[in-house]
């Protein structure tokens, strides 16, 4: 199986006033976030299922994704809003893996630095602060196909949107 980590395009900076959940994609977001979109789909990707924090600027990099054509199904997960547990998402995959016959593309939309210290735990078991994941930046990662993916997962992407632009 292979897991797509996508962060959130770009968003409308912070502000005292604002809350976090509400930040949006700004315009120049939406326009990076549907280059990189249609650059994986020109590759013939697509996705089986999308799964987003439930925070607005990352559904709106998810229905983009949608709408470019790379899955038909988004479902918001409350474990990639920020500080998320990735030990609940693995519960999530466990328990997916027994009820679908899907074993293909996954992509889940989140923030950083957990997509990153995520992808560390996948692939090297602990999380090292290392991974730096862009704006509509691609963590690409292959799962075993059974058990669990903590430690024993493979990195084959890690690149920042502008490689696709």
């Amino acid at each position: 199986m292979q897991l797509y980590l996508i962060r959130h395009g770009i968003a409308t900076e912070a502000e005292a006033d604002t809350n976090d959940t509400e930040r949006t994609l700004t315009e120049k977001g939406r326009q990076k976030t549907r280059q990189v979109a249609k650059q994986l789909r020109d590759k013939e990707l697509h996705f089986d299922l999308i799964l987003t924090s439930p925070l607005i600027r990352a559904r709106e990099t998810a229905t983009i994704l949608k709408e470019i054509g790379l899955s038909s199904q988004i479902e918001e997960f409350t474990s990639l809003s920020p500080d998320g547990d990735i030990h609940t998402w693995i519960n999530w995959l466990e328990e997916w893996r027994k009820n679908t016959t899907i074993k293909g593309y996954l992509a889940l939309v989140g923030h950083q630095p957990d997509l990153g210290n995520w992808a560390e735990t996948l692939v090297w078991g602990e999380t090292k602060g290392k991974l730096v994941l862009k704006k509509a930046g691609i963590i690409g990662l292959t799962l075993p196909e059974t058990g669990n993916p903590v430690g024993e997962s493979q990195l084959f992407l890690l690149t920042s949107p502008k490689w696709f632009l």
